[in-house]
This record gives C-alpha cells, sequence and structure tokens, in this order.
C-alpha cells in the first residue's frame, strides 16, 4: 500500500524558506567535502549572502546549486518554486497557470513558465527507458488532441494533433507527438521505445499491419471498428484509459493546449501515470533529480 503525498503544513515545516530550499539544492546535489572543479580538492563550502553560491574553502571557486535546474535563471524565490512544484504531485489533474498566479501571487506570465519548466523536468526525470521485453505485452495507440473543428465539412481531425501512447500491461507508459499515422512514424517509435520480443496489442489500423515476426514481435490486434474491444486477453484498454485521463486533465484543468506545448502536457500525465503507485515519492524526485553536476579537469 502506498503512503499518503506529503501535506502543506508538513511541506512548509520542510522547506520553511528560501535559505533551506538552497542549502537542499547544495546538499543533494554537491555536499560538503565535495571535490573543487577548479583546484581538484575536497572543500569545505560556504555560503555567500550575496548570491545563490557557495565559495571553496582553498581556492574561492563558486558552485551555483540552481545551475542545470529549473531555477537557473529566476528571480522568483526558491521556496516558491518548490510549492509549485509540491502543488503539481499533490494534484491528479495538474495544475493550471491561473492557479498558481493566484496561489503564488505572480504574474501570469511567470506563473505560466513556471508551469512549463515543471513539466519539461518532470519529462526529464521520468526519462526514456524502453518498456517491454521477453513475455510482457504492450498496448499500442494513438489519439487526436486539440481544438474544436470549426466550419462545414470540416473534419474531426481539424486543428487536432496526433499522440502516440506505448503501455506495457501493468507497468509504465511512454508518449509521442507525432506528425502523423504513417507506418514509417509509428513502427519508428515502436523500434526506439518497445523491446524486441514484446508481445503487442493493437487496433487492426493499416499501419500497425507488418509488424510481427520479421520486425521482432508477437502482435495481436483487436477490430475495434466491428466493436470487438477485447478477445481473450488481447485489449488496448490500458492505453485508451490513459487518453481519457490526459483529455479530462486538459479539458478539465487547462481548457486547451497548443500542439506546440501538448508534449509536455502528455509527459506530465505520464510521469504521473508511471508513479501511481508511489505517488508520495515523486516531491523528492522532482526536488533531488537534476541534470549533471558542473564538469571536473582531467
Amino acid at each position: 500500500m502506498s503512503k499518503k503525498p506529503q501535506t502543506i503544513a508538513q511541506f512548509f515545516k520542510q522547506f520553511p524558506d528560501d535559505e533551506t530550499c538552497l542549502n537542499h539544492l547544495f546538499e543533494i546535489r554537491f555536499g560538503q567535502g565535495f571535490e573543487c572543479p577548479s583546484c581538484e580538492r575536497p572543500s569545505k563550502w560556504f555560503r555567500i549572502k550575496a548570491e545563490r553560491a557557495y565559495s571553496c574553502q582553498w581556492c574561492g571557486h563558486h558552485l551555483h546549486p540552481t545551475v542545470g535546474t529549473p531555477f537557473q535563471q529566476t528571480r522568483t524565490p526558491l521556496q516558491m518554486w518548490f510549492y509549485a512544484i509540491f502543488l503539481f504531485t499533490t494534484t491528479r489533474n495538474g495544475v493550471a497557470a491561473k492557479e498558481l498566479e493566484r496561489q503564488l501571487g505572480v504574474t501570469y506570465k511567470t506563473a505560466w513558465r513556471m508551469a512549463h519548466l515543471i513539466r519539461e523536468h518532470m519529462a526529464d526525470v521520468d526519462g526514456e527507458d524502453p518498456i517491454g521485453g521477453a513475455f510482457k505485452t504492450v498496448e499500442i495507440d494513438e489519439t487526436y488532441v486539440g481544438g474544436v473543428a470549426k466550419g462545414k465539412g470540416t473534419g474531426y481531425k481539424a486543428n487536432k494533433t496526433a499522440i502516440m501512447g506505448m503501455m506495457e500491461r501493468n507497468g509504465d507508459i511512454v508518449t509521442k507527438v507525432i506528425p502523423n499515422r504513417k507506418r514509417s512514424t509509428l513502427e519508428g517509435h515502436i523500434f526506439a521505445n518497445v523491446k524486441p520480443h514484446t508481445e503487442i496489442h493493437t487496433d487492426e489500423f493499416i499501419s500497425y499491419s507488418d509488424l510481427g515476426d520479421f520486425k521482432g514481435y508477437w502482435h495481436k490486434t483487436v477490430n475495434h471498428s466491428a466493436g470487438e474491444y477485447v478477445r481473450g486477453h488481447v485489449s488496448t484498454n490500458g492505453v485508451e484509459g490513459f487518453w481519457s485521463q490526459l483529455k479530462r486533465s486538459i479539458n478539465g484543468t487547462h481548457i486547451h493546449v497548443s500542439g506546440k506545448h501538448l508534449w509536455k502536457y502528455a509527459k506530465e500525465a505520464e510521469y504521473r501515470f508511471n508513479r501511481r503507485d508511489c505517488a508520495e515519492t515523486m516531491l523528492s524526485e522532482l526536488l533531488g533529480t537534476f541534470g549533471p553536476l558542473p564538469e571536473r579537469r582531467g
């Protein structure tokens, strides 16, 4: 049984001010005794009050804990950033920029930028590890997300963006915004994200028809056009359920998202789905996993 996520009171007890937040970043990325990238000596690091930095005891080289994080180029207090991330980990349907604007007291432009950088960070932390493998099943499907089509004769797909999902049964999902549903496009993403010897379940869309033994997979289908959604253990119900959750989040929280930024909203939903059984770890993971540390000489 998973534990409950941290409460607001617990959050502010852990991160009562900006100084605590900066020290947290320093400790999880460097820590006392970290070898100085300049003089290459294990050092005691001293806080520089005039900036978000620490100084080497030997040569005075500065370390900036926010470099390589979403907080690198910002004047917004770190505690606000941490709290915004906290909000993203305690909601099922995402956080709108207007909600951040209200709760943080920042401008809408600042809130919008913060939200998108947090989504990009969630995507980075989630990673791109391939799914599936021998004796495993991956469901694959595509859907369209976007604005309402307008005008006489306008098709359902107008003003919408295609997105592809690959979900390991009882495991993780990988999403990819795609320019089209051609065979080469879909197969390219499958080869890059689904391990060989996986049993793949799809509908009977023609772009999937060539998957099988010669492509290194076991391919089984359900015929949606004939009203078939389950045949024995074969179905795409899992990935279709994810689409429903993604669209509820977009329609209920954000109202509309552009095709340009859709991948970020999909990756946010992907990150949250992939941690559905350990939601209590999301905050510590997002506040403890960042880009590479500064390179050392030699």
